[in-house]
């Protein structure tokens, strides 16, 4: 009688398994780290989707096309011929078509002049959307100035070289911008010496009416509050990131637009034409329950309604003007130099002379 031999119940070497346990750790990567509030790609489609309907689009762009015109009546202030300036984020080329407009300048008194596009040699239209982009390519005013549209990976990342541009003009897209401080940076470094940045981007209490009342009615019908409109930047830090990117001689203002829509959700639906839709990180994905929507109504018509029915919606507008240092440019005198006292002034003790 042979052994019982337990060979058959033990594991066959090749089929043990062995548990290697491995630490990893995660590494910084090399310089500052930017805080990332809004999801790009999300934007990057959402801009994409709204051009596609390029009838409802081109309906929806009157606000773009306001702030535009606004924003290229500075370009009157500054007595000099362009040869290249670059729309950085130019969405639907909406600085392009005002530049060909004629008789630009808004005040009546003065006699009519030619249009802005007769200053600058050439302008490049930047922007992540192809489809956005070359949405009225077909359009007369391509005609009217030399164009050259430039689809970038991401408007975060500037991919020109230093010294490159007389100007840069920006419309209604720097809001939408992760690490501001670093394309500002960027925009000084691909200016000529002695160049301007204009820009124009939503700010501060934008939209504060559908903020709150759509906070409200989130409380009301969830007992919580998520996000539904983007954060953005104040007026107040706005000349400071400016200061810290190299810029000179700055100007910021404010400018209240106030729109007047039949119903919360003729609002909304127009942002989301616009492409404005909300894209931050980590937000709750699918469409607004409908409760919340009919609460938002009433609460959105009872703090802020108007008399004759319809809702207002404030956009406020932040414009810059921010010069690349150059030489022969003025500055400030430095402090402590000033030979009048100001409080002497305004107390009624007219001009001192400061020993």
């Amino acid at each position: 009688m042979k052994p019982l031999s337990l060979r058959p119940f033990l594991p066959h070497p090749a089929t043990r398994r062995r548990t290697c346990l491995a630490r990893n750790y995660a590494i910084q990567a090399p310089g500052v780290p930017t805080f990332q509030v809004f999801n790009r790609n999300t934007k990057y489609l959402q801009k994409e989707r709204a051009a596609t309907d390029v009838e409802t689009s081109r309906k929806v762009d009157y606000l773009r096309d306001e702030v535009a015109t606004r924003l290229c009546e500075r370009l009157l202030d500054i007595n000099r011929h362009f040869p290249h300036i670059l729309d950085l984020g130019a969405n639907a080329c909406n600085i392009a078509r005002i530049l060909t407009l004629p008789n630009p300048d808004p005040d009546p008194s003065k006699p009519a002049s030619s249009p802005l596009s007769t200053r600058l040699s050439h302008l490049t239209a930047a922007d992540s959307s192809s489809t956005l982009l070359h949405r009225d390519s077909d359009l007369p005013f391509n005609n009217l100035l030399p164009l050259t549209r430039d689809v970038l990976h991401d408007e975060e990342f500037l991919p020109y070289d230093e010294n490159s541009f007389d100007a840069v003009l920006s419309s209604l897209s720097l809001h939408w911008i992760n690490d501001l401080p670093s394309v500002l940076s960027q925009i000084n470094r691909v200016l000529k010496p002695d160049a301007p940045f204009i820009a124009a981007m939503f700010g501060g209490d934008t939209l504060f009416e559908l903020r709150t009342s759509l906070q409200l009615a989130d409380l009301d019908r969830r007992g919580g509050v998520s996000p539904h409109v983007s954060p953005l930047a104040d007026v107040r830090d706005v000349g400071g990131l400016l200061g810290k990117a190299g810029f000179k001689m700055l100007t910021v203002d404010v400018d209240d637009i106030i729109v007047d829509y039949p119903s919360t959700f003729a609002l909304m639906m127009d942002l989301q034409a616009m492409g404005e839709s909300n894209a931050i990180l980590g937000r709750e994905q699918g469409a607004i329950r409908r409760d919340v929507l009919l609460a938002n109504e009433g609460i959105y018509r009872e703090l802020h309604g108007n008399a004759d029915g319809t809702v207002p919606a404030t956009f406020r507008m932040i414009y810059m003007i921010g010069w690349k240092k150059g030489e022969g440019q003025q500055s400030p005198l430095p402090r402590g130099s000033g030979m009048a006292s100001i409080k002497d002034i305004l107390e009624g003790g007219g001009i001192k002379e400061n020993n």
